[in-house]
Order: C-alpha cells, then sequence, then structure tokens
C-alpha cells in the first residue's frame, strides 16, 4: 500500500487520527519516528521555515512543491499538504496538481480565498464566489493522475459570513465529486459538533497556534466523531523556542558546559539522520565497484 493509499484508509477508520506539523524534512522525520501514522506540511510552517516570514501569500507553487519534495523523501508515512489558493486561475491549478504529484504528496487541500492567499486565521480575507471555487474544484479533479490522491476543498467564509455559508458552501463542494470539504476556523466544539453531523464527509479539523489556545482537546474531538486533526504549527513553535532558550543560555553564560541537556545526543542524530545507512551504502558500491574493476 502506497502513501496516497494509506492515507485513505487513515481517514476512513474509526478514531481520531492526529497528525503534527512538518516544516521541513528533519521534523517530517521525528514525526514519522515518534510513530504518528500521518503528518500535515502547512504553508503557515513552510513560510517561516523557508523565509522567516508570515504566511501572506507570499511564496509560489515551485518554491512548495520543493519543499514538500524534500518532506515526502523524508518518510515513508503520508504527507498531506496546503496548497493556499491553488496559486491562481484554473491552468494554475492544475500545474498545482502535477506538481505536487510529483513531488510525493499523498493528500492536498485549497481553499475558497482570493490569491494571494494568507493565513486562514489572519484578519483581511476575502473569498472568491462558490461558482469559481467549484471551477477551481473541478480544475484539481481534472487535472489529478492518480487517483488515490486526497483533494480536499477547504471554505474561508466562516470568518466573514458565519457558520450556516461555511457549511453550505461545502456540501456543494461535495457535489463536484472531492474527496472532502472543510470550514476553516470552527474552532468551538459545538460548532465541529454541527459541521461533522451536516457535511457528509469525513472532517479533518485543525489545531494551530496561529489560532491561539486551543478551544477543544483531543478527547472531545475524538468523541464527536472528527476523523483527523492536524496540529500544522506546534512543531515550528517548539523548535523556535528551544533554539531562542539555548542561544540565550550561551549568550547569557558564556559557555557550552550547561547546553548538554538541551541538545539531542549525537548517536541519536545520526540515528534521526541515518548516517550509518549511508556509509554502509557508499562502503556496499564502493566494493561493488572494486569487484567489477578487478574482474574487467
Amino acid at each position: 500500500m502506497d502513501a496516497r493509499e494509506r492515507l485513505r484508509e487513515i481517514i476512513a477508520q474509526p478514531g481520531l487520527s492526529v497528525w503534527p506539523g512538518a516544516y521541513d524534512a528533519l521534523s517530517a522525520r521525528l514525526i514519522e519516528q515518534a510513530g504518528f501514522d500521518a503528518m500535515v506540511a502547512g504553508g503557515y510552517a513552510a513560510i517561516g521555515s523557508m523565509m522567516a516570514e508570515g504566511d501572506l501569500g507570499q511564496s509560489n507553487v515551485r518554491d512548495y512543491a520543493s519543499h514538500y519534495e524534500r518532506i515526502c523523501n523524508a518518510v515513508e508515512i503520508p504527507v498531506y499538504v496546503d496548497a493556499d489558493t491553488g496559486f491562481g486561475g484554473l491552468h494554475n491549478i492544475r500545474q498545482m496538481i502535477r506538481a505536487f504529484e510529483n513531488a510525493g504528496v499523498a493528500g492536498v487541500f485549497f481553499s475558497d480565498q482570493v490569491f494571494p492567499n494568507r493565513c486562514g486565521y489572519l484578519p483581511g480575507k476575502e473569498v472568491v464566489t462558490t461558482e469559481q471555487m467549484l471551477a477551481r474544484v473541478e480544475s484539481a479533479l481534472d487535472a489529478r493522475r492518480d487517483e488515490s490522491m486526497v483533494i480536499i476543498a477547504r471554505t474561508d467564509v466562516y470568518a466573514i459570513e458565519g457558520l450556516d455559508a461555511a457549511i453550505e458552501r461545502c456540501q456543494r463542494f461535495l457535489a463536484t465529486g472531492v474527496d472532502a470539504a472543510k470550514p476553516q476556523g470552527v474552532d468551538e466544539l459545538e460548532e465541529i459538533r454541527r459541521v461533522v453531523s451536516e457535511i457528509p464527509c469525513p472532517h479533518i479539523g485543525t489545531l494551530s497556534q496561529a489560532a491561539g489556545a486551543p478551544k477543544v482537546t483531543l478527547a472531545q474531538l475524538d468523541a464527536v466523531g472528527v476523523s483527523a486533526v492536524t496540529l500544522p504549527s506546534a512543531t515550528l513553535f517548539s523548535a523556535a523556542a528551544a533554539v531562542r532558550r539555548l542561544l540565550e543560555a550561551v549568550r547569557r553564560d558564556g559557555s557550552l558546559e550547561n547546553i548538554g541537556d538541551s541538545l539531542m545526543p549525537l548517536p541519536d542524530y545520526y540515528e534521526l539522520v541515518r548516517l550509518h545507512e549511508a556509509v554502509e551504502r557508499e562502503e556496499r558500491l564502493d566494493k561493488q565497484a572494486q569487484a567489477l574493476a578487478t574482474s574487467s
């Protein structure tokens, strides 16, 4: 079973699946090593890690595809990714789907915001008409070559027109045959319960640091029937905080003596980056080459 088929299986199975966020290949490897079934790679974390900037839609499909490809190449578990608005018009959405397929992503979601996209938790969002978003979804489905790749349509209309409008849009998105549809920014338990009840598809929730303190627990999401929940920025915020603490300690103390407990042990790091596998492979290939050279 490949990663895309596995993602579909995870979404369909009973119970809540938790997908932490990868902001680069190393964090992706840590997520896999920790035993999670899948992960998300979001635009908020991508822009933060690639550009040290807030997510205001300032990147492009090629940068994202390259970023996601590195993440996918680092792991075996499914990677579910953020495609902003699709990066332009219908032809751009087609190119996005093809580029992300080639990158190895297992699933993709994109929104009905106007282009350029901005983080769904930031003010100033605008959305296109329902008809325009339906055309975006149709373009994505038409471009998909591997039917196993999951495509999810997201609406950001909740922050502008409220929950009823968001549910209605999601229901209309599903008529295209898209794999799922979700409203962005629905963080209250009772509203999540309505979403699960009234949008006839698996619900992929989001618990983001960009939204502030979580208003629901994982247990509550599981109890109301949420299929999966992404934690798109927790690892990024954790890593930034850890690096800051280490640098502050070195600057304050003028010494490296007290930072040992803050560092991953060297053997653990080499296991994480699979150094020994690479060295063994290098030695094996050198021996094979030597044998071929001496036998000819």
